[in-house]
């Protein structure tokens, strides 16, 4: 058999079960594997898997399904580490149904998919998302010591738990999208920005006319739904607690750089492709949250990073890193994004990228945009 493996999130990784479950299925036939999202790249790179888990490509788990399926693979796996098993069959139906929807008519009913969830633990599971791969889960479960779980199990639990409501009154169109599998004081995640905080286990996020307006049974942060912007709630990724829940010794890859200028690139959103930055000699990061993600991953490759924040952390994952010549500034509350935008115009003329001589000296000249803004700040 042709063999696909979509390996998603950093857990699967850290574990070891996603070489492990590649070995397995290598004695059905030929596996190839690529990621399905973005924050298992750093956890593909410190598992030194980068060799057998494509990691090039920025996509999504069923983008990176339907890639496969253009390939003409005979059966994909989809590995999946979810905080509980409410969560990790959640995300295996949302995904399988985008999947199929997104490749249109050439599967009308169901695509060669298996998810293994949760391998490790007591609760762990293979779905056969296609019926008829149910005898080959059985074996895969029964070599892995799980259970399987039908889709049709899973798709009675999920109709509650994470159902969509439409309401249209006069001109204005509110969306009201439940959320499975949330804990008491989680981060929630909109499309990789954090909106709010859980308060309770029974999530529901409301928007109004594309905009995320509340969250019952949590806590709004009015900041992140300004990153956000326009949202399409019902089809919008959400995920809650911590990106990486693993305390990890990161690995840093070699860099050989000649040229004696330095590419300091911009940064102030933290859903942007972080990794397609490895090849800056410095970023300049705005905002808590993108500057804690940005130095965690761009530790690996040796690029340092200049941050303006101003306290207001949500704590994305275990434990960040910094590469040595990173230096964060902290201002007062809410001036981070105004003094970023000072020296977006300043220093990098409305640019993303531009090049400089010495790093010093540059960071000399933000503390200087920063004295002119505020006189409130500390070097951390």
């Amino acid at each position: 058999m042709k063999i696909g493996v979509v390996v998603h999130g950093p857990q699967m990784l850290d574990s070891g079960y996603a070489e492990k479950i590649m070995d397995i299925l290598g004695s059905y036939g030929e596996v190839r594997a690529r990621l399905g999202g973005t924050m298992g790249r750093t956890a593909v790179i410190d598992a030194k898997l980068e060799k057998k888990i494509d990691i090039t490509q920025k996509l999504l788990p069923s983008q990176s399904i339907n890639k496969f399926l253009d390939e003409d693979v005979d059966i994909i796996f989809l590995l999946n580490y979810g905080k509980s098993s409410v969560t990790g069959h959640a995300f295996g139906y949302k995904v399988s149904k985008r999947a199929k929807t997104n490749y249109g008519s050439k599967y009308t009913s169901n695509i060669p998919l298996i998810q293994i969830e949760r391998p490790g633990e007591s609760d762990g599971s293979v779905v056969p998302w296609d019926p008829e791969l149910s005898d080959l889960a059985v074996e895969i479960a029964d070599a892995l010591r799980l259970k399987t779980v039908t889709p049709e199990s899973i798709k009675r639990e999920m109709k509650d738990k994470t159902k969509c409501t439409l309401k249209t009154h006069e001109e204005n169109t509110e969306v009201q999208r439940k959320v499975a599998g949330v804990s008491p004081d989680e981060n929630i995640f909109l499309n990789g920005i954090v909106v709010g905080r859980s308060k309770s286990s029974d999530i529901t996020l409301v928007a109004e006319n594309g905009v995320l307006i509340s969250i019952i049974g949590g806590q709004l942060k009015k900041h992140g739904v300004e990153k956000l912007g326009k949202v399409d709630l019902e089809n919008a990724i959400v995920k809650t607690g911590l990106l990486r829940r693993s305390r990890v010794q990161p690995r840093v890859l070699k860099s050989d750089k000649s040229n004696p200028k330095l590419k300091v690139t911009y940064l102030d959103h933290a859903a942007e492709d972080v990794y397609s930055l490895k090849d800056s000699d410095i970023v300049v990061t705005v905002g808590d949250d993108t500057t804690l993600v940005a130095a965690d991953i761009l530790y690996r490759f040796n690029v340092p990073i200049i941050g303006i924040t101003d306290g207001d952390l949500d704590r994305v994952v275990e434990e960040g890193f910094k590469t040595r010549g990173s230096m964060v500034v902290e201002v007062e509350s809410g001036w981070d994004d105004i003094i970023g935008k000072k020296i977006f115009s300043k220093l990098f003329n409305g640019q993303k990228t531009i090049e400089i001589m010495d790093i010093e000296n540059f960071k000399g000249e933000i503390i200087q945009i920063i004295r002119s803004t505020t006189t409130s700040y500390k070097i951390l």
